[in-house]
């Protein structure tokens, strides 16, 4: 399975929502990078992604995007085959 990174914040019910579906699908682990806790890294996923707001879900290489991105994802289709592809 690939590995899972989101940046997540303590606070964010979508982070929550978004960790549960990604459970719900198998993923057992989940590398949370807390921008709340260090805002170096809100710069960095700022940088990588073009977006402020929590969750940004990368999966392997792939940023699939937010909370509601995820969910439209999963709805398309496409997130049990990107989970599984080769990292």
């Amino acid at each position: 399975m690939n590995k899972v990174r989101m940046y997540t914040s303590a606070v964010c019910p979508y982070c929550i929502r978004a960790k549960a579906l990604l459970q719900k699908r198998g993923v057992a682990a989940i590398e949370e990078i807390r921008i709340d806790l260090d805002p170096a890294q809100r710069h960095h996923m700022m940088e990588a992604t073009g977006r402020r707001t929590v969750p940004q879900i990368f999966i392997g290489d792939t940023h699939v995007g937010g909370c509601d991105d995820l969910y439209a994802l999963d709805a398309r289709g496409g997130l049990m085959p990107l989970l599984r592809d080769a990292a």
